[in-house]
């Protein structure tokens, strides 16, 4: 029997993305207890190896999607729909099978892999339903403005993120854990580099697919990771007396 779209649970979840997002800014003024922050955890607190971590929270955030597109006729070449999903998949691919296993970060509080897990699932989840239950574009799609722009964003974000995280990678030897200040690409200008070319990712994600729970989600994704790089700007400013005094937060000359 074929899945027939509910429209409601799509707008409770893209108002529960939304709502998040806007609590993070109202509340979460001290940062999250994990990598530069983690002595901000509980002594007491149980934690998994950085890479165990990773790994485990954005899995679902892949499989979720995955199981639901790998059901769809010709899903790797077919309709936008799945094609859209598809870049979905790819981005958390990359996140659950490579960045994880490269990540060389500090252990991690187990709550907060609970909570990354409950979210992925819930997320991956409302994304491929909408896409492939809900959404209907039309086939020159392909074509449209909407999503060639989107397209080039995600790309183009994409590589900042993954630029970015390689050059993070490098300031470090396996098993240091001392920090050192990120030089090249774009954290020339910002202290958040990675965060903004997620941030640019979702943006043209969004565009590309130009619905709600897209661009719900990349609401909350702008005021988690943007918080994020504000804390490490922070933490940057604090730690390095030597830190360049021009380089911004999130986005270059201006925040």
């Amino acid at each position: 029997m074929p899945v027939r779209c509910q429209e409601s649970p799509v707008l409770a979840g893209s108002a529960t993305l939304v709502a998040m997002g806007a609590m993070l800014l109202l509340h979460s003024r001290e940062p999250k207890p994990y990598g530069k922050h983690s002595e901000r955890s509980s002594p007491e607190a149980k934690c998994l190896p950085a890479r165990a971590a990773w790994f485990l929270q954005e899995l679902p955030s892949f499989a979720v999607p995955a199981g639901i597109l790998v059901q769809q006729p010709g899903f790797l070449f077919g309709t936008p729909e799945t094609v859209l999903l598809g870049l979905f998949c790819a981005h958390y691919f990359h996140r659950t099978f490579i960045y994880s296993l490269l990540t060389r970060g500090r252990p991690y509080p187990a709550l907060l892999v609970f909570r990354g897990i409950v979210f992925c699932t819930g997320n991956g989840l409302l994304q491929s339903y909408y896409l492939i239950y809900c959404a209907e574009y039309p086939e020159e799609w392909y074509t449209d403005v909407r999503f060639t722009l989107g397209l080039f964003l995600f790309i183009l974000g994409t590589g900042i993120n993954i630029h970015s995280d390689y050059i993070l990678r490098q300031l470090r030897k396996p098993g240091e854990v001392t920090y050192r200040i990120p030089q090249g690409g774009l954290f020339t200008y910002v202290s958040g580099a990675n965060f903004l070319g997620e941030i640019i990712e979702w943006i043209g994600y969004a565009l590309a697919t130009w619905s709600v729970p897209a661009l719900a989600f990349t609401f909350f994704s702008l005021c988690f990771l943007g918080l994020r790089a504000v804390h490490h700007h922070r933490f940057y400013l604090k730690t390095f007396e030597d830190y360049p005094k021009s380089r911004k937060a999130l986005i270059p000359f201006i925040f």
